[in-house]
């Protein structure tokens, strides 16, 4: 039944040209070639691999299709950026037909991320700019010290970068200080506060050598570093930068200022940084040197002394004529010491024969001080004037009384006279005034 049914159809269609399979595809994808050949596409990346023969293949789609990519290895060499899944991208290539397998597919020829066209122009543009200003000029650039003191970081407090550049930093170099410099990284405040952090750094030249970093993004993400002014700033460094913004496939103007470019922001840290071991091996290649360094300097005041040893000939000799020095000198010592002590026991006996005399004299000097004094002090013995008839007369408490108005009638005294003493009694008395000469 079912072949009769066949045959009536093919007996009844019109003839028509029976394709082989390769023949067919084949003349699609002539189609294809000149009707849409080349073409440009704007959609997502999704489903993103990279074969080891460095060939890529993704799906771009958009909220109502997708199509097969494939971008071969020269073109993927080509990128100025990290191709990945959810990127929104415009590419340019050949619609085709790939026969293994029947399928359409677009062979990339270019890719670039959608609404960077503008901003990558301007990139071009100043980078040519800068370029043609000796800023990029190699001959500028310094090298990075090998043991710094200190590691200045530039960067947002809550960037994955700062945690990626820590995090090697304690692994490599635990020793080393970390200064960090805060800075937003993205967006209309973010150049202002990026050059004010290096201002701050240039300034307190507490660090000697400087990483500039953020985690990777959009063209319109890293446009902070693609600034004119962030870019002669950094030229102006008193220590190395190192730039480590983005991911590998990720530049920007300030990469081309620093002085060494890092791929990220780990290797920022990682190039700024020789590990502890390192460190500890170049201290140890130090000190070898300075052992071997203060052997040789031993060594040679040795063969020196040898060479003085030689000069001197036989100890013994020089002890035998120091001896002989020695003795004449003992005997210059002996005989000083005799006369002086002569001359000492002379002067001496000269002073004890004069002393008695000098002591007679001093005495003699003395005793008639004493004699004359004591006439002087006679003269002045109140005795003596009791003796040529006055009294010496005095109250109860035993004052003077030198005047009449210091006693009243009544009133007993005493007189002192040469040879004893009155108790008397006031009878009367008035005081005579000395008549006017």
């Amino acid at each position: 039944m079912m072949e009769a049914t066949d045959r009536s159809l093919a007996v009844g269609a019109p003839a028509m040209p029976v394709w082989a399979v390769s023949s067919l595809l084949r003349a699609m994808d002539d189609s294809l070639q000149a009707r849409f050949n080349p073409v440009a596409v704007q959609g997502e990346i999704s489903g993103f691999s990279r074969a080891s023969s460095g060939h890529c293949y993704f799906v771009l789609k958009d909220e109502q299709g997708q199509i097969r990519c494939a971008l071969f290895r020269r073109a993927a060499s080509l990128l100025d950026f990290e191709a990945r899944d959810g990127q929104l991208v415009q590419v340019r290539g050949r619609l085709g037909v790939y026969g293994p397998r029947g399928e359409l597919q677009l062979v990339v020829e270019s890719l670039r991320r959608a609404g960077q066209g503008n901003l990558f122009e301007r990139f071009i543009e100043l980078k040519a700019k800068l370029e043609a200003q000796g800023l990029f000029d190699p001959a500028r650039k310094r090298s990075l010290p090998a043991m710094p003191r200190a590691i200045g970081v530039v960067t947002s407090l809550g960037a994955a970068a700062l945690h990626d550049v820590l995090t090697a930093l304690r692994r490599r170099a635990p020793h080393l200080p970390v200064v960090v410099y805060p800075a937003s990284v993205q967006g209309a405040q973010s150049v202002a506060e990026l050059q004010a952090a290096l201002r701050l750094a240039y300034s307190r030249a507490e660090v000697d050598v400087l990483l500039l970093v953020r985690g990777g993004g959009a063209l319109e993400d890293l446009w902070s570093f693609n600034d004119e002014g962030l870019a002669r700033l950094m030229v102006q460094s008193p220590m190395p930068v190192v730039c480590g913004v983005g991911h590998e496939t990720d530049f920007t103007i300030a990469d081309f200022c620093a002085d060494v470019r890092a791929a990220t922001p780990t290797a920022a840290a990682e190039l700024a940084a020789q590990p502890q071991a390192a460190a500890l091996e170049w201290l140890g290649g130090l000190q070898a040197r300075l052992q071997r360094a203060e052997q040789n300097h031993i060594d040679r005041l040795g063969q020196g002394l040898d060479r003085l040893a030689a000069r001197l000939g036989r100890p013994s000799n020089r002890l035998t004529r120091a001896q002989s020095s020695l003795s004449l000198l003992e005997q210059r010592l002996r005989h000083a010491a005799v006369v002086a002590l002569q001359r000492e026991r002379n002067e001496l006996e000269r002073r004890a024969t004069a002393l008695p005399q000098q002591i007679s004299l001093v005495l003699g000097r003395q005793q008639g001080r004493i004699d004359q004094l004591s006439t002087r002090l006679g003269l002045l013995d109140p005795r003596l004037v009791l003796q040529r008839g006055y009294a010496w007369l005095s109250d109860t408490q035993g004052q003077a009384v030198t005047s009449v108005s210091r006693v009243s009638p009544g009133q007993p005294l005493t007189a002192t006279l040469a040879d004893g003493q009155l108790s008397v009694l006031v009878q009367a008395g008035s005081a005579r005034a000395e008549p006017s000469g």
